[in-house]
């Protein structure tokens, strides 16, 4: 993958938490990817890719931040409850 580089600014007590620059660098990188994929301008496979990782590394990423992978509106949940509730009533039958 080719790279460009950036000069960022960030504050020098960073590097007192004990991060390393390749440490910074990584959640830089990682941060953009996951803002990218909060706005829904690149897909979760985009993103693993950019990242240089697997799907479902990059799923485990988004658990670990804290990130849902899937963000239904209120119309999709209810929507989403109902379909449930039909397969369970029919598995009853």
């Amino acid at each position: 993958m080719t790279e460009t580089t950036f000069e960022v600014k960030l504050p020098s007590n960073l590097l007192q938490l004990g991060l390393s620059k390749d440490d910074i660098q990584q959640r830089v990188s990682e941060w953009m990817v996951l803002s990218l994929f909060t706005e829904d301008r690149i897909s979760s496979g985009k993103a693993a890719r950019i990242l240089n990782i697997s799907r479902v590394d990059f799923l485990a990423l988004l658990r670990r931040r804290g990130i849902a992978y899937v963000n239904y509106s209120s119309e999709e949940t209810s929507e989403e409850i109902d379909s449930a509730s039909r397969i369970e009533s029919q598995k009853r039958s």
